[in-house]
């Protein structure tokens, strides 16, 4: 059972990995054997989740290459120096993104709906166009969109944001029907509220907390590590068969 889930000898980046569910799901890559690049925009930060993953994994599994997503350049460093460090690249986690209004689209500036969906989309879009060609090659490949259940409901608060997370579900759809022939596979996570500093202003309000938790099947909202471990399954021989999909992880909060 544990070759289902063996990562050895693979090679991923996952964006935004500096902290939160990005820096969960590297760990866990790591703890199964892959080689890992954690990257988000301050390298300190990138630095300091490296240090506790080769700790904790007992290895030299993971290496640090800051990068923002905005900067279609930094991203092809990225990737650069990804191959330089560790060859080919199996697995691509897109989990970085931005939120920068909270409240009413009404309310939401040009500039600030423009940053979601480049930084969610567009981002995403770029870094796939840069290592798709090789895993297509390869006829391997494994890309991972980190997506939300907002992309499937309504929000009076996280409109722009939500609208971000959808794409990711359809792009996952496109892709998948694009590389399947070269089996390569696209999948979307959706998380429900997990206890994050970028979720911090829906968390950390208590009338939006209780609402959360009464509406979920567990009563309580999740932690990072708890959607580490689909990551590890869609990246590894066990979700050989798993493309095109959106898989949500949120306590049940969808099911009532």
């Amino acid at each position: 059972m544990a070759n289902l889930f063996d990562l050895s000898g693979k090679t991923a980046i996952v964006t935004g990995s500096s902290r939160g569910i990005g820096k969960a799901i590297a760990h866990r890559l790591a703890e199964h054997g892959a080689n890992v690049v954690v990257s988000s925009r301050k390298m300190d930060a990138c630095a300091e989740a490296v240090s506790e993953i080769n700790e904790a994994v007992g290895r030299k599994a993971a290496v640090a290459i800051a990068a923002n997503i905005a900067d279609k350049a930094a991203l092809q460093t990225l990737v650069d120096e990804t191959h330089r460090t560790f060859g080919d690249i199996h697995i691509l986690v897109c989990n970085a993104a931005s939120n920068p209004y909270f409240g009413p689209m009404g309310g939401m500036t040009d500039d600030q709906f423009t940053k979601i969906l480049h930084n969610n989309i567009i981002s995403s879009h770029w870094l796939v166009q840069m290592v798709a060609p090789e895993m297509r090659q390869r006829k391997d490949g494994a890309i991972i969109l980190i997506s939300s259940i907002g992309g499937l409901k309504g929000s009076p608060v996280i409109g722009a944001y939500n609208i971000s997370k959808a794409a990711d579900m359809q792009m996952a759809r496109n892709l998948a029907q694009e590389f399947g022939p070269d089996n390569v596979r696209v999948n979307t996570i959706a998380p429900g509220l997990v206890k994050t500093d970028f979720a911090k202003a829906l968390w950390d309000n208590p009338s939006i907390l209780k609402t959360y938790t009464e509406q979920s099947c567990l009563k309580r909202i999740g932690q990072p590590d708890e959607i580490a471990g689909m990551a590890v399954f869609l990246a590894s021989p066990a979700g050989a068969f798993a493309t095109g999909q959106t898989y949500v992880i949120d306590g049940g909060q969808t099911a009532i």
